[in-house]
């Protein structure tokens, strides 16, 4: 399985990169083109940070709301990301003009699908996303206010189960995952296309601060609970 760590921002990034890097983290999530996120980078933030994380090789995630493929793309190129996480209601169109305009670069492309209750509001896309070339989804929460991603908010076991039943792709967990919510998702982290899990809230101190013990301690819960030989589930 693998461990993303998002939102990386601030005077910071390139310490915390590397801080990562020691943590069992694979991938770092950078955002850009998300307005009024707390986290976005300009581009060149965008290309600085991703740089250092290739250079303690960790994989660069573009995590964006973006809807404009060919402006996307660009700024995976310039960047040298190896993933952009389309993280708002993008439709599958957006996913196959990013395929085509990536073809040949190795970019993976994942699609965040929306939890909001007992329901995923994006589920009945799934299926076009999946022909659209998407490589993988991410499963997130939605609350009633609109807010998506780094809520703090956990999905339901039974809900995740559900929604991945339908899914034709590997997927990541997202949504207050921490060290000791492997337990609580044990069933979920066994089962086929499981991929691995996207952390933010959890990594931080009250600050909002990047803590490698937090990191290290979700790493060892979640690996330790994981099927052994599944880390890459062919996605690395």
């Amino acid at each position: 399985m693998l461990i993303k760590v998002c939102a990386i921002r601030g005077p910071e990034a390139e310490r915390d990169v590397e801080s990562l890097a020691g943590a069992g983290v694979d991938l770092v999530g950078l955002w850009h083109g998300v307005p009024g996120g707390h986290a976005d980078l300009q581009r060149d933030e965008l290309v600085r940070v991703a740089g250092a994380a290739r250079a303690h090789g960790l994989e660069p995630v573009l995590v964006t709301f973006g809807r404009d493929a060919a402006a996307l793309a660009r700024a995976a190129r310039d960047s040298g990301a190896t993933w952009v996480q389309l993280h708002a209601y993008q439709l599958p169109h957006v996913v196959a003009e990013l395929k085509q305009s990536l073809r040949g670069l190795g970019v993976k492309v994942m699609k965040v699908l929306h939890v909001r209750g007992q329901r995923c509001l994006d589920l009945r896309l799934a299926d076009a996303y999946a022909r659209a070339g998407v490589d993988a989804f991410a499963l997130d929460v939605a609350t009633a206010d609109g807010s998506v991603g780094s809520t703090g908010e956990s999905i339901a076991p039974a809900v995740a189960a559900s929604v991945a039943d339908r899914l034709s792709r590997p997927f990541f967990l997202a949504g207050g995952i921490d060290a000791a919510s492997s337990e609580r998702y044990g069933d979920l982290l066994r089962r086929p296309g499981f991929a691995g899990i996207d952390v933010d809230s959890a990594a931080r101190d009250g600050e909002g601060r990047l803590q490698r013990g937090r990191i290290k301690a979700i790493d060892e819960a979640w690996r330790g609970a994981a099927p052994r030989g599944e880390r890459r589930v062919g996605l690395r």
